[in-house]
């Protein structure tokens, strides 16, 4: 939107007064400065951007060395410069939702660069070696010579990571030990003695037939040479060292709070991952009041299953009878996927735009399922962690579904993607607070759409609504006020129905990741209060369908930018998108 209109006379009679930067309205510069800060962070980290505004690895990986994240962080500080100066002449409504989703992305990058937080390049649930292999076959030869060239930077690239672990673990800042037993294994599956057996040799496994008969010989030889001479010895030196040298000097100690500048830190953790000003003690108290009102709720599920016992018994009931346990990993996929179509039976009455994209569901790598958590979203498919069956109970599978695949994050990723107007360097930008709580929120959804078929399934989804409450308790306690593990794993049994390998895995993930546990709930919180006020206020004039498009069209933004969408979602009457046909 234009912040003014000039007739045509007035705007020929001026162009030869003003330079062309004046000409510019305040929105059109911001666009442009979007557009530097999209085209900068692809030349950065190897990316190329297709037509439809989806991104695909180049042929190299991207710099991790202390100088290159600093020369980010020096740019980052001069587009944060200008877009101060943008902020004062005057943006629409539409470019000021812009402007604080870029100048939120551009503080927390200079936030983690305060930090150093390279020198801790992984934790317990995520890092930086278990996501470099492709998991099917490329569409074209470029893909993959693509692919050859990441391989082939694969010693230089953890080489940068290997000094860097190094200097943090010289100051103190490192992932706490007790998290990291066992996570050797996701290294040492890499490390082969024959190429064809190697994560990394599926996409030429599964070459399809659209690469020319010409081309296939080749690319495979490239692929065996790379995985050989590159791949393999560079897992080979970064196990040893994980083995040998991280594990041994990782620090005993638990909570941020033991870091350099730990109290700042953590602070900063909060605001990047809920993108909201609280304190480590409004979040626990806030956990504490939301711990009470879903145990009240727990306490209904369990009258209407008619078990007789206590809240713990039944917990115990849940966690433990044979009938709650998939038998095969193909049955429990099954439950999510008949959980997925039966939500895709109801999407119309919740929402107008449905996107176009698709997405599929596929169960957790082998590699790392043994520590992973349950599940995980993404744009082109959603997954299901099916190792260790007796911990996934099948009452949890269609809570889980609706977070991680519609409509939760496969769902939300492709609305966002899909909205063409939107700037660039918005389309598949994500915050926690904004993500997690659509995740979770659609948690809660589903009740309203009919997913949650018995008193089971509804505690299903009350267990994993407590299991985000109790982190707010539990992630603060540990970073501020000095919890122990045996705290933190008896608060999280004994509060939800989550089986023991779940709650040793999540406890260790929130030891590891100081403030990213905290987005889910707060986030949903804020959702249902934006919604319980739109209903309020609109009265007969509220259309959920319409909510929700308001919502997801904003893609994935700050809070309080969601927050500043609802309120003239209501002062416009409760408008839905142009467009769309509300019937």
């Amino acid at each position: 939107m234009r912040t003014a209109i000039l007739g045509a006379a007035v705007l020929a009679a001026s162009a030869f007064a003003m330079p062309l930067s004046a000409q510019e309205s305040a929105d059109e510069k911001l666009a442009a400065l979007g557009d530097s800060y999209q085209d900068y962070q692809l030349a950065q980290y190897g990316f190329v951007e297709g037509e439809s505004g989806g991104t695909r690895q180049g042929d190299r990986l991207w710099s991790v060395t202390p100088q290159a994240e600093r020369a980010r962080a020096a740019r980052y500080a001069q587009f944060l410069e200008q877009l101060s100066a943008l902020e004062q002449e005057g943006l629409s409504d539409a470019a000021t939702t812009d402007a604080l989703v870029l100048r939120t992305l551009l503080e927390s990058n200079i936030g983690d660069v305060r930090f150093a937080e390279w020198e801790m390049p992984f934790n317990s649930d995520s890092n930086f070696w278990s996501y470099l292999a492709g998991s099917r076959g490329f569409g074209s030869v470029e893909d993959y010579e693509n692919y050859i060239g990441r391989m082939n930077d694969i010693p230089r690239y953890f080489a940068e990571h290997t000094a860097n672990a190094r200097a943090g673990l010289d100051r103190g800042f490192s992932v706490p030990r007790v998290t990291l037993e066992g996570r050797d294994v996701s290294i040492a599956s890499y490390v082969v003695d024959d190429p064809e057996k190697s994560p990394f040799w599926r996409p030429f496994a599964d070459m399809p037939e659209s690469i020319p008969a010409e081309d296939r010989d080749r690319l495979k030889a490239a692929g065996r040479a790379a995985i050989r001479d590159s791949v393999t010895p560079a897992y080979a030196d970064w196990l040893a060292f994980f083995r040998g040298e991280y594990m041994t000097r990782a620090r005993t100690s638990l909570g941020a709070s033991e870091f350099p500048e730990g109290a700042d830190y953590y602070a900063q953790q909060i605001r990047q991952y809920t993108t909201l000003d609280l304190s480590a003690e409004e979040i626990h108290q806030i956990g504490l009041d939301e711990v009470a009102r879903i145990t009240a709720e727990m306490e209904k599920a369990k009258a209407d299953a008619g078990f007789e016992g206590t809240l713990e018994e039944f917990i115990t009931f849940l966690r433990t009878d044979p009938q709650f346990v998939a038998d095969t990993p193909d049955e429990l996929m099954g439950v999510a996927a008949y959980t997925a179509k039966r939500v895709d039976d109801k999407l119309g009455e919740y929402f107008g735009f449905l996107p176009r994209y698709r997405h599929g569901i596929r169960p957790v790598d082998p590699a790392i399922a043994p520590f992973y958590t349950a599940g995980r979203g993404g744009l082109e498919y959603c997954q299901i962690n099916t190792h260790d069956l007796p911990s996934r109970p099948v009452y949890n599978i269609p809570a889980l579904t609706m977070h991680e695949c519609a409509p939760g994050h496969s769902f939300q990723a492709a609305i966002a993607l899909e909205r063409e107007a939107a700037p660039r360097f918005r389309r598949q930008t994500y915050f926690s607070g904004f993500g997690e709580g659509w995740g979770l929120y659609t948690e809660y959804l589903g009740n309203e759409m009919g997913i949650y078929r018995n008193p089971y399934e509804r505690f299903g989804q009350l267990s994993y609504e407590m299991w985000r409450a109790a982190r707010l308790v539990i992630d603060t306690g540990l970073h501020h006020y000095g919890w122990t593990r045996e705290q933190a794993v008896d608060y999280l049994s004994s509060h939800t129905a989550l089986s023991d390998r779940e709650v040793g895995t999540e406890i260790d993930r929130y030891i590891s990741w100081p403030g990213q546990a905290l987005a889910y709930k707060l986030g949903e919180m804020t959702l249902r209060r934006l919604r319980a006020k739109a209903e309020a206020e609109l009265g007969e004039d509220f259309d959920i369908r319409k909510f929700h498009d308001v919502v997801l069209s904003l893609g994935s933004v700050p809070l309080p930018a969601l927050e500043e969408r609802i309120d003239a979602f209501i002062a416009d009457g409760g408008q839905g998108l142009p467009g769309v046909t509300y019937d």
